[in-house]
């Protein structure tokens, strides 16, 4: 049966505006005609009332529109791309743009980032197995990037003989791992990205996958509640919908604690702002555009504000004390987002999917940018104890008026507020803050130091 959802475009600085009809069987290459205006794919349609959509967007054709293909990027510095070969960026590309190549290999072990989505992925085990056996020791797809070192699931084909594996445990909502949701094409897309961009960041941490029933933002509660029992150094939400007058009774739920992050993808909609994301206790992530220079053989990267980032002043939700009135000019509450990470679908992250789909796809949304920031949480953590340092999840420490381990993204915009909140911000904006913005937040992860997570 053919089933029909609806499809951004995204055009300028307006993210994901037009809209148009594609089946959800059609491939990349029966759409590669009209690629000029078709290129881009939500992958979970516009939720009803109550429900949350995956924040995930596929690259349609990435042999023809991925950055570092054909008309983008610098060609001959990027590995070509095929039908077994990924386009996107690599995990060895994602450690050198967020300063984590010499942690990534060496943290995590013992941690366990949890990621919370709806229905289930049949496939999830043996594709997960297959992206990290295929870029375990793969340098990235950037001239100038490390390999990347990536341990085998524990109890897989792969992992005999392994001198370490890390372990994989899939749950419902309510902890059952052998009574699971029914299968869905899409949100199997999201999971697969997720459980990928956790390999691709944390290679060493064990994850664990919750599957709630629905996406209701019932269903996912419960799983986030049931996330929590198993003491993760990091839930990652990739998800969100409308606010709603009733939300903050749900804050409890998605807040974190100074061991415990809360992760959520802040939308991929442009100005404007979601559920859970605004929710006062957890790490709203946005989105960037991550591109390269190469000079003399080494990569050099840059972040823009991608221009489907979500962002903005929360309608229900309280600031927490770290965004108090004063500090915040432009809103009085809850202001989205608290950092950021590659989200824009032209330089999206190469992806490893075969329920109903073909194998590597190329991804962006700000469910890229979620499950990357829960796991530099866990090298924190792991990082911070090797060290006999005091670790801290909490999101206030991204506010440290000093924070070198940060990189402030001073361009681009995400619509027309007219403040930081939608706009990024080169200089001293709020007054009482380094460069604050809506889209990117505090800035992206340059590293890790010893004042916490970031």
């Amino acid at each position: 049966m053919t089933i029909w959802r609806r499809m951004g475009v995204v055009l300028g600085s307006a993210a994901l505006v037009a809209s148009v009809f594609v089946t959800s069987t059609a491939s990349a290459s029966t759409l590669s005609g009209v690629r000029s205006t078709v290129s881009q794919v939500r992958v979970c349609s516009t939720p009803a009332s109550g429900y949350a959509a995956c924040n995930s967007i596929q690259l349609l054709n990435p042999q023809a529109n991925w950055h570092g293909q054909v008309g983008r990027g610098v060609v001959s510095n990027v590995k070509p791309s095929s039908a077994t070969a990924p386009s996107g960026y690599y995990p060895g590309d994602l450690q050198s743009a967020y300063g984590l190549a010499k942690y990534s290999g060496t943290y995590g072990a013992g941690e366990t980032v949890a990621i919370v989505d709806a229905y289930n992925d049949p496939y999830a085990l043996t594709d997960l197995s297959y992206y990290r056996s295929y870029f375990n020791g793969k340098s990235g797809s950037v001239s100038g990037t490390g390999a990347t070192s990536i341990p085998p699931i524990c109890g897989t084909s792969e992992a005999s003989g392994a001198s370490s594996c890390v372990h994989f445990t899939v749950y419902n909502q309510k902890g059952s791992t052998t009574s699971l949701p029914r299968k869905n094409a899409s949100w199997s897309e999201e999971i697969s990205l997720d459980l990928d961009m956790v390999s691709a960041i944390c290679p060493n941490c064990n994850i664990a996958l919750v599957e709630a029933n629905t996406a209701s933002f019932s269903n996912l509660a419960t799983a986030v509640n049931f996330a929590k029992t198993l003491a993760p150094v990091a839930i990652s939400n990739s998800y969100g919908g409308s606010e709603f007058s009733s939300e903050t009774s749900s804050n409890s739920t998605y807040s974190g604690t100074n061991a415990m992050a809360v992760t959520v993808s802040a939308g991929d909609s442009g100005y404007g702002v979601e559920f859970p994301a605004a929710s006062p206790g957890v790490t709203a992530v946005g989105g960037t555009t991550l591109n390269y220079t190469i000079s003399n053989g080494t990569p050099s990267w840059n972040q823009t504000v991608w221009s489907g980032s979500g962002s903005g002043c929360s309608a229900y939700e309280p600031a927490p004390s770290w965004q108090a009135t004063g500090w915040d000019t432009a809103c009085s509450n809850r202001t989205v987002a608290d950092t950021a990470s590659d989200a824009n679908p032209n330089t999206g992250v190469a992806v490893y999917d075969t329920f109903r789909k073909s194998g590597w796809l190329v991804f962006g949304g700000t469910s890229v940018a979620s499950p990357t920031v829960s796991s530099v949480y866990a090298l924190a953590k792991s990082y911070d104890a090797s060290a006999g340092i005091a670790y801290s999840a909490s999101p206030s420490l991204l506010y440290g008026s000093t924070d070198s381990q940060l990189t402030n993204v001073v361009s681009g915009s995400n619509g027309s507020c007219g403040t930081y909140l939608c706009n990024a911000s080169p200089s001293l904006s709020p007054p009482l803050m380094p460069a604050y913005d809506g889209p990117t937040g505090n800035g992206t992860v340059a590293g890790l130091n010893g004042l916490g997570a970031f």
